[in-house]
């Protein structure tokens, strides 16, 4: 049996009942207990289990809901891993006592799986998803923005959004973008955009994920230049936009 097959059973296994243990795993598939807790190390990292003390279980719904059609859940499959590294990052950049202005976007939702692991912060989003995870965090708040209700990203957008975000000042404002190039930071969405501008407008930094593939793009609606985002997370930046990067003044942080 190669590791592939191996791993795909264990995926498998964990699927059919939700969660299983290590005992568990290792006597299905007659292997050892560490060669089990290896195996779930890089499932994990690929987004396809949750690890857990003990043994491993299915990921949120949802975070990998399977069978969608809708572009937003076809994104929720591409570059899970890079997606997984940069939310982990950007989990370590937050404190207790924290507030958060959270888009929608498929790496967010996978932030907000880790941040379900933090205390004390306070979650501000246009997200029905995220606030949900979010809100599995000890000590913290969530604030769910409400508006036009869009099934596909489980969001909310327009205007009574955009005036309920003018409520609050948070610390920072975490946003994931359609692509990165010299002339900016750009969206696909424009409703998304104006989402996004505004949660930028009424935080002290902003922090802006995006993969590798985002890099050296164009979108249609811009979103503000390179200078307005204190970091940038990623899994890889080209490095004549690097450079572009370094002159606006934008902290990299580049996962494996």
């Amino acid at each position: 049996m190669t590791p592939e097959q191996r791993r795909s059973q264990i995926v498998g296994h964990v699927r059919a009942g939700g969660r299983a243990t290590v005992e568990q795993l290792a006597d299905a598939l007659t292997i050892s207990r560490e060669t089990i807790r290896r195996d779930l190390s890089v499932l994990d990292s690929q987004g396809l289990l949750r690890k857990v003390h003990g043994g491993a279980v299915t990921p949120e719904p949802g975070v990998f809901a399977a069978g969608r059609e809708d572009p937003f859940h076809a994104r929720m499959g591409r570059n899970v891993a890079a997606k997984r590294a940069m939310a982990r990052a950007a989990r370590a950049l937050f404190r207790p006592g924290d507030s958060l202005l959270i888009d929608t976007g498929s790496t967010t939702l996978i932030l907000a799986e880790e941040l379900a692991h933090c205390r004390g912060l306070t979650v501000i989003t246009n997200s029905a998803a995220i606030a949900a995870l979010a809100a599995k965090g000890e000590d913290g708040s969530v604030f769910l923005l409400g508006g036009e209700f869009r099934r596909g990203g489980q969001e909310c957008v327009g205007e009574l959004v955009l005036e309920q975000i003018r409520q609050f000042r948070a610390t920072h404002a975490v946003l994931t973008v359609g692509a990165v190039g010299p002339e900016g930071f750009m969206n696909y969405d424009l409703q998304e955009t104006q989402v996004a501008k505004a949660m930028a407008k009424q935080a002290a930094q902003v922090t802006i994920l995006a993969d590798g593939s985002k890099m050296d793009c164009l979108a249609t609606f811009h979103l503000g230049p390179l200078a307005m985002a204190r970091r940038l997370v990623s899994d890889g930046v080209p490095k004549e936009l690097a450079s572009s990067l370094r002159e606006a003044g934008v902290e990299m942080i580049v996962v494996d």
